[in-house]
């Protein structure tokens, strides 16, 4: 099956081609699938007519994106829009992923997905009217929030901590926000799972929680590579643990990020590992 990716780079972009080996993968990057240009994007669509197509590019910078406002929303928001669009010109599905930074964070349980999104900044503002961009397009699709995504690649939490921790005494670091650090092999796995379930005939299209077991804080997660670095003889640092009011940020975050991922299970079979599995899984995998 022939499958067109927007991203080639990014975390999840570079997971996927490992997951779908099997397929007619074609994964393009910023140079040939520029999101930031949502109007360029149907002809190129059109011209490669996929079976499916998978959205794994975004505007992820969330502080950034508060400064960049008109650039992020091109890029969660109208180009979702038009490559849903293409999807239902082509009668093909789409796969998009979103965020917790939908959600505001006040809830005291794991968000389900129809509470009620309130983003708190210009990134989570963004991606929700990706959300109802495609939704509205009439296209198949499968919606995936996820969360606190990292990777043996780019910039993310594990790769700064693991070179903080080595280079620094103390460490201080956020423990009032909680949630599920997601492995972006995880979500391609999970992502594999759901293209096979759907070639056997699962058409339980909508938006899903996609984000791995169990929940922890920016803190824990630290602790727990910090535990991996020692365990593997390397330096590291001692842990403080901070209120997110001691580390301002230009956006705001949610305090709670936890996604219950019990639908997906349901409809489709697909559950992730818990956070602490895919995080030794993640640092087992060869570069």
């Amino acid at each position: 099956m022939k499958i067109l990716i927007s991203g080639h780079t990014g975390q999840v972009a570079r997971e996927l081609q490992l997951a779908l080996q099997g397929h007619e993968l074609l994964s393009l990057g910023r140079q040939a699938f520029d999101l930031a240009r949502p109007a360029s994007l149907r002809e190129i669509i059109l011209r490669e007519r996929p079976q499916l197509l998978i959205n794994a590019a975004a505007h992820t910078a969330v502080d950034q994106a508060e400064q960049e406002r008109e650039l992020a929303f091109a890029i969660n928001a109208e180009a979702p829009g038009v490559m849903a669009q293409a999807c239902a010109e082509l009668g093909i599905p789409l796969l998009h992923y979103s965020t917790d930074y939908v959600f505001d964070g006040s809830k005291d349980a794991p968000y389900v997905e129809n509470d009620a999104p309130n983003p708190l900044g210009v990134y989570g503002a963004s991606k929700l009217a990706g959300e109802r961009a495609v939704a509205a397009s009439g296209c198949d699709h499968l919606i995936l929030r996820t969360s606190w995504v990292y990777s043996r690649h780019g910039k993310n939490f594990l790769l700064t901590m693991q070179r903080l921790l080595q280079e620094r005494d103390q460490l201080r670091v956020v423990a009032d926000q909680i949630g599920a650090p997601t492995w972006a092999g995880s979500i391609a796995a999970a992502t594999a799972e759901l293209i096979a379930a759907w070639q056997a005939g699962n058409r339980h299209w909508g938006t899903y929680h996609l984000s791995c077991q169990g929940e922890t804080s920016w803190f824990g997660f630290a602790q727990a590579i910090g535990e991996r670095l020692r365990a593997a003889g390397r330096p590291c640092a001692e842990l403080l643990a901070i209120p997110s009011s001691d580390y301002p940020t230009p956006a705001r975050r949610p305090l709670n990020s936890r996604l219950d991922g019990s639908k997906l299970a349901r409809d489709w079979q697909v559950r992730l590992p818990a956070w602490q599995v895919a995080l030794d899984a993640c640092l087992q995998r060869a570069d």
